[in-house]
């Protein structure tokens, strides 16, 4: 799909399709807006607009929940098939990594969601299931207050990922 694609939807379908690249319903509301886009640079700097400075902690929040947990292979399958073209790539070096990693990658996300009340939203395209892993106790030790706005970042760069894949 091309640019002139996605602008000759209707802007109902052209709303679908931009969910799957974050799954904040403000953060869509407030693009939309936009509809149709100039150029891919007008769409990137729009939803970066809504993401930044139009939605709140309870937008990004909600946004997260529309991502599987690192290394649950099964959730992305099942829970996220709706995403899957566009998601489907983003751990798959979670699928070639050792048990050991993929059990410590599961305790930490358990104590990641339970110390921070969110799952960690890492952008995962291109890291290793290690990297992955590295980052999430390494961000164990931030405050809610810090990596609220880390998760925040690596939820646009997916955004952007997404965009990319998608036109």
């Amino acid at each position: 799909m091309t640019l002139n694609d996605l602008n000759k939807l209707d802007k109902s379908e052209a709303g679908r399709l931009l969910a799957t690249c974050c799954g904040s319903s403000n953060w869509l509301t407030h693009l939309l807006k936009a509809f149709p886009f100039t150029t891919e640079e007008d769409l990137i700097h729009r939803a970066e607009k809504a993401w930044y400075e139009q939605c709140t902690e309870t937008d990004w929040l909600e946004a997260f929940t529309h991502h599987p947990k690192i290394g649950d292979v099964k959730s992305l399958a099942e829970k996220f098939a709706s995403t899957q073209h566009l998601a489907g790539n983003e751990q798959s070096s979670v699928n070639t990594a050792s048990q050991q990693v993929i059990e410590a990658l599961a305790n930490a996300n358990s104590e990641y969601e339970q110390k921070f009340g969110f799952i960690f939203i890492v952008c995962a395209t291109g890291k290793s299931a290690n990297e992955m892993l590295r980052l999430l106790t390494d961000r164990l030790s931030n405050s809610r207050e810090e990596e609220l706005q880390i998760a925040m970042g690596e939820q646009f760069k997916i955004t952007q990922l997404r965009f990319k894949k998608l036109l």
